[in-house]
């Protein structure tokens, strides 16, 4: 895949904005900045894992098998903080699992399909619909994270008991209105939670498919 190069001078001209602008919001806001802190920094990490994604982006079939096993790597990831360090998922990081395994077998399909322009446009489709859903729940959990203590209704039912005992669509509209659980950070790397880097995936992911539409 070949893009438009970019001089190295405004290439480290928009790093330095960057960061000069993380500078900005943490002496401007201070404590009370967590959530536009939070948003600034999971935003400067989309766009570096999308730029990467986009510039190692092999061959279309080959690309696919990687998203594939990308997706895997996620779930395996996942199921190793939950069974591994005791991380009990909450209803919303059970509802991105779903949409991480969605894109998941997108690509697996298509890596089996090896689809020409057309295809590819249509399995950047289903792609896009099921990251769109995961960055959006993604980014409410955010936004929940950051809200101050005692604003989040405490912790609720268990997903799996919701399910048993009530209609799908009221255990959608409970679990997207967040409770404790979904407010515990929990896991950090480099200063995100959990559901800022799910965010940074999904936008990557989507992004690599819609790329993949291009003629080879």
């Amino acid at each position: 895949m070949r893009y438009p190069a970019v001089p190295w001078p405004w290439a480290a001209l928009l790093l330095v904005a960057a960061l000069l602008g993380q500078e900005w919001l943490l002496k401007r806001f201070g404590a009370d900045a967590s959530f536009a802190e939070t948003a600034y920094r999971t935003g400067l990490a989309t766009v570096g894992a999308t730029a990467f994604a986009l510039i190692i982006l092999p061959r279309r079939r080959l690309a696919y098998v990687l998203g594939f096993l990308v997706c895997a790597g996620l779930m395996a990831w996942a199921l190793w903080l939950q069974y591994g360090l005791l991380l009990e998922p909450c209803p919303l990081c059970v509802f991105q699992r779903v949409a991480v395994i969605a894109i998941g077998l997108v690509f697996l399909i298509a890596a089996v399909h090896n689809p020409g322009a057309i295809g590819a446009i249509v399995y950047a489709g289903f792609a896009f619909v099921a990251g769109a859903i995961g960055a959006a729940l993604a980014a409410w959990q955010v936004w929940i994270q950051a809200q101050p203590p005692g604003t989040v209704a405490s912790c609720g039912m268990g997903l799996d008991y919701m399910l048993e005992t009530m209609p799908l669509s009221e255990v959608i509209g409970t679990v997207l209105k967040g409770s404790g659980e979904c407010a515990d950070q929990g896991w950090l790397f480099l200063g995100l939670a959990i559901p800022s880097w799910t965010f940074v995936f999904f936008v990557a992911m989507v992004a690599a498919a819609i790329a993949l539409t291009r003629e080879e």
